[in-house]
């Protein structure tokens, strides 16, 4: 169903069967963690996912975690579960920047929306940072070309505004499109777009 693995962080061995073979039913992958620090210490930054987390748990609560993981830039699509949900902590979960706040029992296609939810955010976050890592390989001059082009000018249009021949230009287009790994002016506008959030 999905390319991200869901990663599943509650102190309570029962709920973690459970939901673990809920989502195995919609071939979603699991991983289940009974600690918190298990997972911090576990979780790599290059396997991206969502995170399903027990708002309450001895050690470390799920707020916690969340922003353990915000402050070594995880910022992973995060559902909160809990069994005592009230709404103080469902406040302070959203202001906290998490995606959904569950009650258990877990409604099982509550879930799974949710998570499909997570995975679409996911993507886009993902698509948005290899945009970013994209262009700043452009100099200055050649994110300005880019610019313009992006607009719909043409070489021509693009040289005579930078007072330069359109030989320039098109050498400069070469090498963006090298370095952006296309030559797509479609691909340019999406990469400029996606880089300013749109």
């Amino acid at each position: 169903m999905s390319r991200y693995k869901v990663y599943l962080i509650d102190d309570d061995e029962a709920v973690r069967e459970a939901i673990a073979f809920l989502l195995g039913t919609y071939g979603i992958e699991v991983e289940t963690f009974g600690e918190p620090a298990i997972f911090l210490a576990h979780v790599q930054e290059d396997r991206p996912g969502c995170l399903v987390v027990d708002l309450r748990m001895p050690e470390v609560s799920g707020l916690q975690l969340h922003q353990k993981l915000g402050e070594r830039g995880i910022d992973w699509p995060t559902i909160m579960i809990t069994g005592h949900g009230d709404v103080a902590a469902c406040r302070r979960a959203f202001k906290a920047g998490i995606q959904d706040f569950l009650t258990k029992p877990v409604d099982g296609e509550v879930l799974v929306e949710a998570l499909q939810q997570g995975f679409s955010s996911l993507d886009a976050r993902l698509e948005k940072r290899e945009a970013r890592t994209l262009l700043a390989r452009l100099t200055e001059r050649e994110r300005e070309v880019l610019d313009m082009v992006a607009r719909g000018w043409a070489s021509k249009e693009v040289a005579q505004a930078l007072d330069v021949s359109v030989r320039t230009i098109d050498a400069h287009r070469a090498k963006i499109a090298e370095k952006l790994g296309t030559s797509s002016v479609a691909e340019f506008v999406r990469l400029t777009l996606l880089e300013k959030g749109a």
